[in-house]
């Protein structure tokens, strides 16, 4: 894939660029008896020792791990105020894709209790259909407007290379890369886990030494093969963590160790950033896959470690109905929120521009702001969750909804 960003002009409003989107596509099914509650037994904070007292323990939820489902919905409104602003330093106060990838390799390694070829199976089912489901309205608007696939229209059933498109539909399609990169490492998650545990903390350094063979060894080449090998490269440390985290392995770790060798990835990470933007033209991390390993390589590092080590789990998030309540929608919808947020971005441009037709909108209401378009983009994505979120209960296995844990609100009831 190529790292340039490529940024939707419009009278009035500025560019915003494409990034590692994403996602939250980690959170999959398990064939349980009780269906309903699989996604929540999935998503259980590890049943390791922790350094909580026996008392502490015992009354800690047994729900859903309410720290991975913030984690999760604080990357994907980062990933969309990204796309609408191009803040170049969103990646490094916040660096979404590393984060996702850490929580999808955590939960993969808890899947994995299971048979791999039912795991992979769950994960396909889940992430699939809503690809599909979005993916012709994409693949047909690119066809009205002269597109011509080959047979790499193949990559939109199964995108374990990336989607072919034409330049009308490339803002929308581009973030395509996060699934195919997904959908390897779940493929590669049975390998990769046998040869995490035959020596979990080498290993896991070693995973940064394909993104510095590739800086500086052997460049990809610049096509499918070239993109995937760069991108697996980059969050393979990520992924990894995951495992580490959900075996235990980060609170065993000494506090010192962790804090320096984070710090020492993270400023590595910075300063090759800060050092080589005249290659890219700015400093944003998912132009530089180097700094972008080595400081979502820290980042993420600290916050799978601080989990583990103080038993973080945002239980008390309960109390706040409105916000636990959207958490849950960002983590039921991250599939629908990720695929449509470029789109409901797109749409909010000429929507905008016909607000100016009426001169109390044009007097009153900020239209030349990028955070009013940042607003109405929040309101479209609104509605294609509405509209579109219910294929994800689909691919769940589960009654449709309007919006999850909503009681009544059922589709077909």
């Amino acid at each position: 894939m190529s790292w340039e960003q490529q940024g939707y002009q419009s009278q009035g409003y500025g560019g915003y660029g494409q990034e590692y989107g994403y996602s939250g596509f980690a959170e999959q099914p398990r064939v349980l008896e009780a269906p309903a509650d699989a996604e929540a037994e999935e998503e259980k904070p590890p049943s390791r020792p922790s350094r909580l007292s026996r008392s502490s323990r015992r009354s800690r939820p047994s729900g859903r791990d309410r720290y991975f489902d913030t984690l999760r919905a604080v990357a994907l409104i980062r990933v969309v105020a990204y796309h609408t602003f191009g803040w170049a330093w969103a990646g490094m106060v916040f660096p979404s894709m590393g984060i996702m990838f850490g929580l999808a390799g955590s939960l993969m390694a808890k899947s994995l209790e299971r048979p791999a070829l039912t795991v992979i199976r769950s994960r396909m089912r889940r992430l699939l259909p809503p690809f599909w489901f979005w993916g012709v309205f994409v693949v047909l608007a690119m066809l009205v407007h002269d597109w011509m696939p080959g047979w790499q229209i193949v990559f939109w059933v199964v995108p374990l290379g990336d989607p072919p498109g034409n330049a009308w539909g490339e803002q929308a399609w581009e973030i395509l890369w996060y699934l195919r990169t997904y959908l390897w490492f779940v493929l590669l998650s049975p390998v990769l886990l046998r040869v995490f545990r035959l020596a979990p903390v080498p290993v896991l350094l070693l995973s940064l030494a394909p993104i510095v063979v590739f800086q500086f060894l052997w460049e990809p080449p610049d096509n499918r093969l070239g993109g995937a090998l760069t991108d697996l490269a980059t969050f393979l440390f990520c992924w990894l963590l995951g495992f580490a985290h959900r075996d235990g392995v980060l609170e065993r770790l000494k506090p010192v160790a962790v804090v320096v060798a984070s710090l020492a990835a993270t400023g590595f990470g910075g300063w090759y950033a800060f050092t080589h933007q005249a290659e890219t033209g700015s400093y944003d991390l998912d132009d530089i896959p180097l700094a972008q390993a080595f400081w979502s390589a820290g980042y993420v590092t600290v916050l799978m470690w601080a989990k583990s080590y103080f038993g973080i789990d945002f239980a008390r998030l309960t109390r706040f109905r409105r916000t636990d309540r959207l958490v849950t929608v960002f983590n039921s919808r991250a599939v629908t929120i990720y695929l449509w947020h470029e789109i409901a971005l797109i749409l909010a441009v000429p929507l905008i521009d016909r607000f100016w037709d009426v001169p109390a909108f044009e007097k009153w209401l900020p239209l030349e702001s990028q955070w009013f378009m940042f607003g109405v983009g929040w309101v479209l994505i609104a509605v294609f969750v509405l509209l579109c979120g219910w294929v994800e209960d689909v691919a769940g296995k589960k009654k449709p909804q309007l919006l999850p844990g909503g009681g009544p609100a059922r589709m077909g009831t």
